[in-house]
């Protein structure tokens, strides 16, 4: 059986799978929303998926214009009350597609004749079956609890299909460029297993970031707590200005995501807030300012752009929990409690 951090590393290898064997099904696919009148997009997902979906949000917001809903499951199997999904692109987005409350989404809205996709690891799954149309990721067989490889195929899918939706040549070219950019963030990995030692003993912590990567927040601190069983905390970067900051003191860890890009300056404001209050940053970006600011500064050795960062953004976060709960005698790959198939309803 493969190993988490073999997982990991397989990330490169993933990706350029998904890019040459799979952008064809995903034009075609595109191809087909195209001819429909999608007036909105409802996305249906639980755990890291859920965490795509967030980064679908900004994605299909920003490139499509369109108005994208994160889907609440339980209006469907336990109030029996699915909203009217009319004009509606129903996308669900699963690693194993076994979760009962995603594929009834799917099924309600497929009743109503609203254009259903899958975006999924699993062919053979319930959720591809019920889906008028997928997208299968590619990324080979998961073992691991912690989504890893899944999770960033499924960035890429969602990439590739806006970018297929949308024509556009110029972003392409820029996805293309991903597994490389990717494979060079993993060669930070010995770097970040010595980094992680000075943690050994952290129980909490807030993870931060803004636009395209508040996903990346919420998928680095989900890493954290399955894997090192942190309190990790995410938030937006305006949110955690409302309140939160509270609780800041000194030496209360502080991990930003902050890739160049328009929400360059809004993370910088924030920084120098939580640097005033002698917290202990943590920084992933590609840029020297963020990263002089932090004690332990985790650098993304190649730029990519903002829209593409979380796929980057999210391989130190990824080692870090890896590293992380080595230091700290937990077994990464038994977190307690958990199962590489959750079911819910």
């Amino acid at each position: 059986m493969k190993s988490l951090l073999g997982e990991i590393m397989e990330q490169p290898e993933a990706l350029e799978r998904l890019i040459t064997e799979g952008y064809a099904e995903i034009q075609a696919v595109a191809d087909i929303i195209r001819t429909h009148d999608v007036r909105y997009i409802l996305i249906a997902a639980r755990g890291s998926s859920d965490n795509a979906a967030t980064y679908a949000k900004y994605l299909m917001g920003a490139l499509q214009r369109l108005p994208v809903a994160l889907a609440a499951p339980s209006l469907h199997t336990v109030y029996h009350a699915p909203p009217r999904l009319d004009g509606a692109l129903v996308i669900a987005i699963s690693q194993s597609g076994m979760s009962p409350d995603i594929v009834t989404v799917v099924q309600d809205a497929r009743t109503q004749g609203a254009l259903t996709l899958a975006i999924t690891n699993a062919l053979d799954s319930r959720l591809a079956q019920a889906s008028e149309y997928v997208i299968d990721l590619r990324a080979g067989q998961e073992h691991s609890v912690a989504a890893t490889k899944t999770y960033t195929a499924e960035l890429l899918a969602l990439a590739l299909l806006v970018v297929a939706w949308a024509g556009d040549g110029r972003r392409l070219a820029q996805i293309l460029a991903l597994p490389q950019a990717v494979n060079a963030a993993l060669s930070q990995h010995e770097l970040i297993a010595q980094r992680a030692e000075r943690y050994r003993y952290m129980t909490h912590c807030a993870v931060i970031a803004r636009g395209y990567n508040y996903a990346t927040a919420y998928e680095i601190a989900l890493k954290l707590k399955e894997m090192t069983y942190s309190e990790a905390n995410p938030y937006s970067s305006a949110d955690f200005m409302h309140g939160p900051i509270a609780v800041v003191q000194p030496g209360f860890p502080v991990l930003a995501v902050a890739p160049s890009g328009p929400m360059s300056p809004n993370m910088m404001q924030l920084l120098h807030e939580v640097k005033q209050r002698e917290a202990e940053l943590i920084v992933i970006s590609d840029q020297d300012a963020p990263l002089e600011l932090a004690q332990t500064p985790l650098r993304l050795p190649v730029a990519v752009e903002e829209w593409l960062s979380p796929i980057t953004a999210i391989i130190p976060g990824q080692l870090l929990a890896y590293y992380l709960a080595l230091a700290k005698g937990v077994n990464p790959e038994q977190p307690r409690g958990l199962r590489k198939v959750t079911e819910t309803h």
